[in-house]
């Protein structure tokens, strides 16, 4: 071997590295094949789809144009929702009458779509979060078939699609503001609630993490509840209206047991105790018996029960009857009231196993405190109407109850 020449090793190839140059992109050629690809099936979506799916076509990368041509018809100029160059179809989304029947089937071609190509949910997000937050570039006709499109795409539990995608692109002040978020929303929740209930659609906004924020679709000049049920009830919403009436009224019962529990364990005066379940009752507007339940689980609430004996549970809770009687007697005003207390305290013994044998003791001193009229008691103990536990507790208040009738038959 001459010095001159370089040794080698035998049946080796040398590979040189080749560098990674990115295709060029092009949305544009893309937009124009899925367009063409349309007015080749002359929108039929059925045969769309299977045009779709057995095309080469690159949607791994275009997945946000796919979506633009589906919604728009063609593509947007970046950052708008304005048409860009380029070929269009006239059966997208926004180009069909406003209406279920006409926009059901996009959703039905759509879902068939991310089924084979699960990849592109996040493109249908995508493009579903930038026309939202543009509702205003749109006409009131077309952001309508929106709120169709994407009521119907939750009715119909579009692939993945989460609730938050929907809901947080709308509450931006100036659409807010405008008004046009709180028309959206009613066109989304009608169409909704046609194919599914009030707790569905609740299920929906809690997911989306709206379910105690529903106020914030209304411009901040209108989120009374007074606006709330206006609104929704000329919308025929009612469900809507009743659902979120009776949540605001258990957050004022929660927030007067609160109340009431802390000014009843510091002992309050009683009249100052009374005077805030009226304040209560005026704000809240409850109805007289929700504020006998609610008074009685306050006082229970408040024992400190020692759950050493029987006896002790007993001195615990006629004391906390005969300490707040006058608290009773201010609102167990009626033979109806005093019934309801009643039965409020059968279901609580019969609930609470520390409190089961001591009912009769109970009643006794509701009694004794002329919180309860002996006609109540007669009337609970022959024709009283909840099951629970009552053949027990008849029982043992029957020594109580023969002692009243004697005492009525001698007077």
């Amino acid at each position: 071997m001459s010095s001159k020449e370089k040794p080698t090793l035998g049946g080796t190839r040398i590979k040189t590295r080749k560098r990674n140059i990115a295709a060029p992109l092009d949305p544009a050629a893309f937009a124009d094949a899925v367009v063409q690809i349309y007015l080749d099936n002359a929108g039929d979506l059925e045969l769309v789809a299977k045009s779709i799916e057995s095309s080469e076509l690159n949607f791994s990368r275009y997945g946000d144009t796919f979506f633009e041509v589906v919604f728009t018809g063609g593509r947007t100029q970046p950052g708008t929702v304005k048409p860009d160059e380029g070929e269009r179809h006239p059966y997208s989304v926004i180009e069909c009458e406003p209406e279920r029947e006409a926009i059901l089937p996009s959703v039905i071609y759509v879902q068939k779509i991310l089924r084979r190509k699960p990849f592109l949910i996040k493109n249908l997000e995508n493009v579903m979060r930038r026309l939202l937050q543009s509702l205003e570039l749109f006409e009131e006709k077309e952001r309508k078939k929106l709120a169709i499109f994407t009521a119907l795409a939750f009715s119909q539990k579009l692939s993945g699609l989460p609730p938050e995608t929907v809901f947080q692109p709308l509450l931006k002040d100036n659409l807010v503001a405008k008004g046009i978020v709180l028309s959206f929303i009613t066109d989304f929740f009608k169409e909704y609630l046609i194919e599914n209930s009030v707790d569905d659609l609740i299920s929906i906004c809690k997911r989306g993490k709206m379910e105690d924020n529903l106020m914030e679709f209304f411009p901040s000049a209108k989120r009374t509840p007074e606006a709330f049920s206006e609104h929704f009830t000329n919308a025929g919403l009612l469900p809507l209206v009743e659902y979120n009436e009776k949540k605001i009224f258990e957050v004022k019962l929660k927030e007067m047991k609160a109340a009431l529990t802390a000014q009843i364990s510091e002992e309050a005066d009683i009249s100052e105790v009374i005077d805030t379940v009226k304040q209560h009752i005026k704000d809240a507007k409850l109805p007289d018996v929700e504020v006998v339940r609610i008074l009685w689980d306050v006082l229970m609430d408040a024992v400190q029960w020692s759950g050493k004996n029987q006896q002790q549970n007993s001195n615990l809770a006629l004391r906390q009857v005969k300490t707040w009687a006058k608290l009773l007697n201010e609102f167990c005003t009626t033979g109806k009231l005093e019934l309801e207390l009643i039965y409020k305290v059968q279901v609580q013994c019969y609930e609470d196993t520390k409190l089961m044998k001591l009912f009769p003791e109970i009643v006794r001193s509701l009694y004794d405190q002329d919180v309860l009229a002996e006609d109540t008691i007669l009337h609970w103990f022959r024709k009283g109407t909840n099951p629970k536990g009552r053949q027990s507790f008849v029982k043992s208040l029957e020594p109580f109850v023969k002692w009243l009738e004697e005492a009525e038959e001698e007077d």
